[in-house]
């Protein structure tokens, strides 16, 4: 049989980070930097606010206040946020390549256009930190606000291409791009980070006005009521959460609202500090004026934090299998490419030969790592952060051949396998050797009764994914 190029997989270099989940690498990154760029977004417009407040009358504070605030958002978003910008692109290009590429050669355009507004962002910020203090009131209003609308330009651009990702509506169909960058669920979740942005701002404002000196105790008071009324669209936030699951497909509000206990518990962790920051902000500042000292800001940023990293972790992990719902799964295999590799093998076209090859006492285990590094490693460790060792170890050696052929059964945010039957017993036994120590001797598994086995369960779990695999399963029971 001729195998057609377009399904095959696109196969580059990766890299291991050892006991660290590659996914988890690039999350962490991620939620850092997702939550600084929230927080400069917001508190541009925040200054912009300060600033027209100022020239006004309204409040004879707010330029001391503005030159102070906009020292610190300069340190952590020109600074730490950009150097981690940069990380999340090197690493998720180590990790995930298939899936970087496929984004920008889906929406080039898109991210040229993000491009321009962050460096409009950055000199429009460089310069009113560095003539800032120079310029008249006009035109440090205009700067402020080039900085700020710049600052949401990118966060519209970004948010339409990670929105894409779970829900790429008609694109799937038309490759059209404003169709997927205008998804189903592109304004819930810009309405909802805008609403985050604010929030972030106003706790970071808060911070640091309780640790500039020169404001008396009233002063600091009235600072902080002022900036408060930054934190109280969260009363918005559970109607624009709803909607936001709302346009979810099925299956992945599913795994959020109870079909996944650890997606359950982020959004519990999510929603619960959310809840904590906008109660906050509406009962104690809004309804009762009170004090916001230096310590509750930083607690509920943190807070803030938590809640960040803990909805970044829902967006990601909602998308399960895929990378790009319905193209691409986890793996970097595309759907249309299963049937091709339960045929051909997934390592049979790999060019990269294994750094220690040397280490494995058989060709076996040398390509059970093969098929670990191309199906499993990008979300799983073998011993380390979601590991192998332990999502299996329970299991018997039939158990582990039938659970991994029937992957999309087994478990249903994970893609059907991309092997032939050979490669799974290879991973098998690669598994064992690995959780018995690495032993320097080690007898291969080649018993025909083995493979035909595994052979059987592969054809019966199918190539679709969940619930796809299921709804094929049932309407052949039916007939």
């Amino acid at each position: 049989m001729t195998e057609p190029s377009d399904l095959l997989p696109n196969l580059y270099p990766v890299n291991d980070y050892g006991p660290v989940m590659k996914g988890l690498a690039i999350g962490g990154l991620g939620i850092f930097h997702v939550f600084l760029a929230q927080f400069a977004i917001g508190g541009g417009f925040l200054m912009w606010w300060l600033e027209w407040l100022g020239q006004t009358g309204r409040e004879p504070l707010a330029r001391k206040l503005i030159d102070s605030v906009f020292r610190v958002l300069i340190l952590l978003s020109f600074v730490t946020g950009a150097l981690t910008g940069v990380g999340m692109w090197l690493t998720s290009i180590q990790v995930s390549a298939q899936t970087i590429g496929l984004m920008v050669d889906s929406f080039h355009w898109v991210w040229a256009t993000e491009w321009i507004f962050f460096w409009l962002e950055i000199a429009a910020g460089y310069a009113f930190y560095r003539y800032g203090d120079r310029l008249p009131g006009r035109t440090r209003l205009a700067l402020l606000g080039i900085y700020s609308i710049a600052g949401f330009g990118s966060l519209f651009w970004i948010n339409g291409i990670l929105s894409w990702q779970l829900t790429p509506g008609a694109w799937i169909a038309n490759h059209d791009v404003w169709a997927g960058f205008f998804n189903p669920t592109f304004w819930p979740s810009l309405i909802f980070r805008t609403i985050v942005c604010g929030v972030l701002a106003a706790l970071g404002a808060a911070i640091v006005i309780n640790a500039m000196g020169e404001f008396t105790r009233a002063e600091r008071e009235r600072l902080i009521h002022r900036i408060s009324v930054f934190m109280l669209p969260m009363i918005a936030m559970p109607l624009v959460a709803a909607w936001y699951l709302a346009a979810m497909p099925a299956d992945s509000r599913g795994w959020i609202m109870g079909g996944s206990m650890v997606m359950t518990l982020f959004v519990s962790i999510s929603a619960g500090g959310s809840a904590l920051i906008g109660g906050y902000a509406v009962i104690a500042l809004w309804r009762q004026k009170q004090y916001m000292n230096g310590a509750t800001a930083t607690l509920l940023a943190a807070i803030a934090f938590g809640a960040t990293g803990a909805g970044e972790f829902i967006r990601e992990g909602a998308r399960k299998p895929y990378s790009v719902r319905e193209v691409l799964f986890s793996n970097a295999i595309t759907p249309a490419q299963v049937a091709s590799l339960r045929e051909h093998g997934v390592t049979a076209q790999n060019p990269y030969p294994l750094r220690d090859e040397a280490d494995y006492p058989t060709a076996q285990l040398r390509k059970g790592r093969l098929v670990y590094r191309s199906l499993c490693s990008v979300c799983h460790t073998i011993s380390g952060a979601n590991a192998l060792d332990a999502l299996m170890g329970g299991w018997t050696v039939d158990q582990k051949r039938m659970n991994v052929a029937m992957l999309q059964w087994t478990e249903g945010f994970m893609p059907p396998f991309a092997g032939n039957a050979e490669e799974l017993e290879a991973l098998i036994q690669y598994l064992a050797w690995e959780n018995a120590g690495r032993p320097p001797a080690w007898r291969e598994s080649n018993d025909p009764a083995t493979i035909s086995q595994i052979k059987m369960w592969l054809d019966r779990a199918g190539t679709l994914p969940a619930p796809k695999a299921q709804a094929a399963f049932a309407a052949e029971e039916s007939r």
